[in-house]
C-alpha cells in the first residue's frame, strides 16, 4: 500500500493537468476572532480569479484542523520574527 504521502503526491500531479479554471480554496485563520477574518477571504477570492485562466473561485474558511505555527512557511517565519 502507498503511503500518505505518496499518494498526495501523485494526486497533485494529475489535478495539474485539469485546466476547468474553477478553484476552491479551503484556508484556516489564526482564530475566529482574527481581525482579518472579514477582508481577507475576498481578498484571496479575488486574487485567485486575477489568475490568466481561472473562470472561477470559491474561498471556504475552516478550522479544521486547527491553524498553528508550523503551517507557516520558513519565509513567512523569518518576516515575522519567529526563526
Amino acid at each position: 500500500m502507498a503511503d500518505q504521502a505518496a499518494i498526495e503526491r501523485d494526486v497533485i500531479q494529475a489535478l495539474r493537468r485539469c485546466y476547468d479554471g474553477a478553484v476552491d480554496v479551503r484556508m484556516t485563520l489564526t482564530a475566529p476572532n482574527c481581525p482579518a477574518a472579514q477582508e481577507l477571504p475576498a481578498e484571496v477570492e479575488r486574487a485567485v480569479r486575477a489568475v490568466p485562466g481561472v473562470t472561477a473561485a470559491r474561498v471556504e474558511i475552516t478550522f479544521d484542523p486547527p491553524w498553528d505555527r508550523c503551517r507557516m512557511s520558513d519565509a513567512a517565519k523569518l518576516k515575522l520574527g519567529l526563526l
